[in-house]
């Protein structure tokens, strides 16, 4: 509201009557959020940087991202398979790759060790 040229007091006025009404509410943005990114195969990294860049509270951040009840594993496996099929990294710079991206999608460095690590032209069992 602040670029749309309105005072600081009286968006703070609004926000808060959108508030008392039930109409706005951080906490079911949060959830909503949250939702929609890991339905869209987004890690729990990458949906807390997007949550607080809409400027939703650490507290609300965790409760969205621990409500989803998400196997980030599962889904970093499947993100990895749609962008690169079953085909297992053929060098270190393909695995560096297929670690980077799963990196941007918002990932934890364990998760994508665990999904990247497997030896250099060795199937493993990530991909079945």
């Amino acid at each position: 509201m602040a670029r749309a040229g309105y005072a600081a007091a009286e968006s703070s006025d609004a926000i808060g009557k959108l508030a008392e009404q039930e109409l706005q509410s951080d906490d079911r943005f949060a959830g909503l959020l949250a939702r929609s990114r890991a339905a869209n195969g987004y890690g729990p990294r990458r949906i807390a940087a997007e949550l607080k860049s809409h400027g939703v509270a650490d507290r609300l951040i965790a409760a969205a991202i621990a409500e989803l009840d998400c196997d980030w594993r599962e889904l970093a496996r499947r993100q990895l398979q749609r962008h690169y099929g079953r085909k297992p990294a053929e060098d270190a710079k393909e695995r560096d790759r297929r670690a980077a991206f799963l990196l941007r999608r918002g990932f934890d460095a364990a998760t994508v060790s665990a999904l990247t690590r497997a030896d250099i032209g060795d199937p493993g069992d990530e991909f079945d």
